[in-house]
C-alpha cells in the first residue's frame, strides 16, 4: 500500500471523527443494534422485526443478483440496487431479511431509511436447531431481499450447512431474490470458503506455512450460487493486507485436489466496496470518499499455472497469478474471466511480490 494512500485515508478518517466531512451510513453489520427487545426470542433464535408484518408479494424479479460486499461501512448503492432489483420497476414495497448469528437489529433502521422497504426482519439462529425452525424457514420464504451480515463465518457453517434454512437461502436465490453478504456473510458465498473455525491467520503467516492449522477451508455451505463456481473469496482485502493469505487459499485448494488450479479464482474485495452482480457482470460500488471521489477497491484472481510448493511447513512457491483490479464503477465478466488490464503477482519462498494492490 502506497504512502500517498495512506496518509489520504488517515486524513479522511481524522475529518469524520472531527465531523468535518460526511461519511457513508454506518449500517450495523457489526453494530449492537438500536437496544430494543427481539419481536420474538427463544433459545434457538431471535428476531426483530421493523416495518409491516404482512407479505406484500412485489413481482419476481426476472433474473438473479448476487451482491459481494467487503466489510466495514456498508455500501448503501448496493442495497438500493438489491432494493430497487426486488421491486422490478413496481411501486410495490420489499421485505428484507437479514440472516445472522450474533448481533441485533444494526441492520432494521439502516434499510427502513432507504425508500421502497415494507419491512425489515433480522434473524439471530443462536443455534443448529434454529436453522430449522419454522417461523425463520417462513421469514426467509417470504423475503423479497435476502442478506448475511458480518459476524464470525465457521458459525455460519456450523449451524446452517445441510440445514432447512441452507435449502431455503437457495430457493430464495432460484426464484432471483436478490441476495448477498458482507465480511463473514461474503466468506460463505464462493464455492470455497475460508472458514475462519480456528484463528484468523495473517498473510504472513499463511504464505510461510500453507498447511498451517489455521488454514482451514470448507465447500459444504451454499456451494452452488450463480457465478461462484471454483471461486473462493476474501474480505478487508486491502486494510487487512489479506491478499497474500488468498493466493494460499488457492494454492491449497490445487494442492488439496478440490479443484484443478485451470479452474480455480479468487474475489477479494477491500472496505468500503461492493461488487453487484447481475447477468455475471460485476459492477464495483463504493461510497463517498469526502475528498470527491469513492470508495471501492475488488480484485479477480485467475492462476496461469499450478503451484509450484505448496507443503506442510514450508514456505508457498506460486507464481504468475493474473489480477484485474476494478475501482468504483469498473466492471469485469464472472461468466468468462476476461484478460483485460490485467497484472501478475507470485508467491516466491513466502514473500509476495510486487506490491498486489
Amino acid at each position: 500500500m502506497n504512502r500517498f494512500f495512506l496518509a489520504r485515508r488517515a486524513f479522511v478518517t481524522s475529518l469524520l471523527c472531527l465531523g468535518l466531512v460526511a461519511g457513508p451510513a454506518w449500517a450495523g453489520g457489526g453494530s449492537a443494534g438500536s437496544g430494543a427487545k427481539p419481536t420474538v426470542s427463544t433459545k434457538d433464535y431471535d428476531f426483530y422485526r421493523s416495518g409491516n408484518a404482512a407479505d406484500v408479494q412485489p413481482p419476481q424479479p426476472a433474473s438473479p443478483m448476487l451482491v459481494l460486499m467487503g466489510g466495514g461501512i456498508d455500501v448503501d448503492d448496493a442495497f438500493r440496487a438489491m432494493i430497487a432489483k426486488a421491486r422490478g420497476g413496481s411501486a410495490s414495497q420489499v421485505d428484507v431479511v437479514i440472516l445472522r448469528t450474533s448481533g441485533a437489529d444494526g441492520y432494521n433502521d439502516y434499510l427502513m431509511a432507504m425508500g421502497g422497504v415494507d419491512s425489515v426482519e433480522s434473524i439471530v439462529i443462536k443455534t443448529r436447531a434454529g436453522a430449522s425452525a419454522p417461523q425463520v424457514l417462513d421469514l426467509v420464504a417470504r423475503a423479497d431481499v435476502l442478506f448475511i451480515a458480518g459476524g464470525d463465518q465457521s458459525t455460519y457453517i456450523d449451524e446452517w450447512a445441510g440445514t432447512p434454512l441452507e435449502a431455503a437461502v437457495q430457493a430464495a436465490v432460484a426464484r432471483n431474490v436478490p441476495f448477498g453478504g458482507t465480511s463473514a456473510g461474503l466468506s460463505v458465498l464462493g464455492q470455497f470458503d475460508y472458514s475462519g473455525a480456528n484463528k484468523s491467520i495473517s498473510s504472513t503467516q499463511a504464505m510461510a506455512n500453507p498447511f498451517d492449522r489455521n488454514v482451514t477451508l470448507d465447500r459444504s455451505l451454499l456451494d452452488t450460487l450463480p457465478w461462484m463456481a471454483g471461486v473462493i473469496t476474501d474480505a478487508h482485502l486491502v486494510t487487512r493486507d489479506r491478499m497474500g493469505r488468498l493466493v494460499t487459499f488457492l494454492a491449497r485448494l490445487s494442492a488439496d485436489g478440490w479443484a484443478g488450479w485451470s479452474q480455480l479464482r479468487g474475489i477479494g474485495i477491500d472496505e468500503q466496496t461492493a461488487v453487484v452482480v447481475e447477468g455475471g457482470i460485476g459492477t464495483v460500488m463504493g461510497n463517498d470518499d469526502g475528498l470527491g471521489g469513492r470508495t471501492g477497491q475488488a480484485y479477480f484472481l485467475k492462476p496461469s499455472m499450478a503451484p509450484t510448493t505448496v507443503q506442510p511447513k514450508t514456505p508457498l512457491t506460486f507464481r504468475n497469478l493474473q489480477v484485474e483490479k476494478r475501482t468504483a464503477g469498473g466492471r469485469y465478466d464472472l461468466v468468462n474471466w476476461p484478460t483485460v488490464s490485467p497484472y501478475f503477482i507470485s508467491v516466491e519462498a513466502g514473500a509476495l511480490m510486487p506490491n498486489p494492490y
